[in-house]
């Protein structure tokens, strides 16, 4: 095809439209992600959890250890709880700490509660320690 009768006619410019921006044009041809949430999904993927690990002989000092506060929750004893937070997308979770001062234990819903509103499942509880455990 020869070009000769339109190759030298001046550029249309609209009357309509306003001219676009470098930036704007530019973004047309910019990369993107064809299949959204892809990263995201791979990261999640990769994100190691943990296992909940507690043996009979753990389980046997752990059970003395609440069996004893019980008997302490009048005193408020400061105590730390290392305990297993399931994970909400995958199987498996995370090990989580958490101290303050006794406030109550809740046979009810199975939790123990601290003074600063903190509520762990008595089910997930690894391990209790405190100075009011010294003995064990």
């Amino acid at each position: 095809m020869n070009y000769d009768d339109i190759i030298n006619l001046p550029h249309h410019v609209s009357t309509r439209h306003p001219k676009m921006s470098m930036w704007n044009r530019a973004a047309q041809f910019a990369p993107f992600a064809a299949l959204t949430g892809h990263d995201e999904a791979i990261q999640e993927t990769a994100r190691l959890t943990d296992s909940q690990i507690l043996d009979e002989s753990s389980t046997n000092v752990l059970n003395r250890k609440m069996a004893f506060i019980r008997t302490k929750i009048a005193e408020q004893p400061h105590i730390t709880i290392t305990y297993f937070l399931p994970d909400t997308h995958k199987e498996g979770g995370a090990y989580q700490t958490a101290s303050g001062n006794l406030k109550k234990i809740d046979d009810y819903n199975q939790t123990i509660i601290l003074s600063d509103g903190t509520t762990i499942p008595i089910s997930a509880i690894f391990e209790l320690e405190g100075e009011i455990f010294s003995f064990i």
